[in-house]
């Protein structure tokens, strides 16, 4: 064997994925279709590190999230990754979302967010006088990093222990091969490796249909969710990220902070049939209209469209979101082969995690 596993794909979940098998000794090669790590889904999001609260329980979402955000903290501030934990507020602007807010709390507790304060009007406008709410959650764990830098580290730690990058090299086809497989590139080269494991985000599909044997009847569907981010002119009034009560396909338009202290909006929810990153024209007054629910100062500032990203789901419009699927041998029958799908947020937050429980599933003996 050429190597001991084939990563695909060099977004945040591809380099923990390596740094995880090069942790353990093991020879990783990272195949990447780009030029460089992060292109798309990790460096196109709010950099939120998410406390788990809102998944359901027992999902691998919420247990992942909540596993993935201790080892992130931890992570960062061992290889000096910038890292805040601002806190949140989630926030109910009428009395009928009270009950919502109530269930989310609940659900945190049962996923294990032990910190969670539940808090009055008075009480959230104490710690953010310009929030208009009739009720709020604190999340005091959740937080922000610098996705870039996160992914710098990840990278570098992998390459330390050997494991090695190639990138502008998109994967044709994968056949197994006596105890392992042959994995075949478009420039038309080879590799043999005991392990493939599928990171390739918004292209995990088609990468999954390109491998021989593969049952194309477990390959979920795909949808895209485009989600666009505005800047907003003048001072940051906030010192933590404030949400709303989550919508259908996304947990609403929020304002997060970057690690200046510069306030962002977003996302929305615009479903699309292709990867196209240019921000959607014209979304400027839903924005505004959206969070002046709960931050009316924000009819007397600017805004601007900052950039937008692309979420890689695999239930659609009007579906419930799904779980993180990580279809491992005991799934589809195939020895040393990890397909990730559908890893939206908290994929960030839960990528150490996520290279953990992929790396369990591999080399059995």
């Amino acid at each position: 064997m050429d190597f001991d596993a084939v990563v695909i794909g060099a977004g945040v979940v591809g380099l923990a994925v390596a740094r995880q098998f090069a942790d353990a000794g093991r020879e990783a090669l990272v195949l990447e279709a780009e030029k460089t790590i992060g292109v798309h889904t990790s460096s196109r999001n709010s950099e939120v590190i998410h406390a788990g609260l809102y998944y359901p329980e027992n999902s691998l979402k919420a247990r992942l999230c909540v596993e993935g955000r201790k080892m992130l903290y931890a992570f960062c501030a061992e290889r000096g990754v910038p890292a805040q934990r601002l806190g949140k507020l989630i926030v109910a602007t009428d009395e009928r979302q009270i009950p919502k807010l109530e269930a989310l709390h609940r659900r945190g507790i049962a996923n294990g967010v032990d910190d969670l304060v539940p808090l009055s009007r008075e009480e959230a406008r104490r710690l953010e006088p310009e929030v208009e709410c009739v009720a709020a959650l604190l999340s005091p764990s959740t937080g922000i990093v610098d996705s870039h830098a996160l992914m710098l580290a990840l990278q570098g730690d992998a390459e330390a222990k050997g494991a090695q990058f190639v990138f502008q090299t998109r994967v044709t086809g994968i056949a197994p091969q006596g105890d392992g497989y042959q994995v075949r590139t478009a420039g038309g080269d080879t590799v043999s490796c005991a392990a493939v494991v599928n990171c390739a985000g918004h292209g995990a599909h088609e990468i999954a249909r390109r491998i021989e044997t593969y049952p194309a009847d477990l390959i979920p569907p795909r949808f895209m969710a485009k989600g666009n981010y505005f800047t907003v002119s003048g001072r940051t009034p906030f010192s933590h990220l404030i949400y709303p009560m989550p919508v259908e396909g996304g947990l609403g338009v929020h304002v997060t902070l970057d690690l200046g202290g510069r306030m962002r909006l977003g996302p929305d929810v615009q479903w699309v049939d292709e990867l196209d990153y240019t921000p959607m024209s014209g979304q400027e007054e839903e924005f505004r209209e959206a969070v002046m629910r709960y931050w009316p100062g924000i009819e007397k500032r600017e805004i601007a469209s900052a950039y937008c990203g692309i979420r890689p789901k695999i239930t659609g419009p009007g579906a419930d979101n799904a779980d993180f699927r990580i279809d491992g041998p005991e799934l589809h029958g195939m020895a040393n082969l990890v397909n990730f799908f559908g890893i939206e947020s908290p994929g960030l937050t839960s990528s150490l995690a996520l290279a953990e429980h992929a790396a369990n599933r591999l080399f059995e003996r």
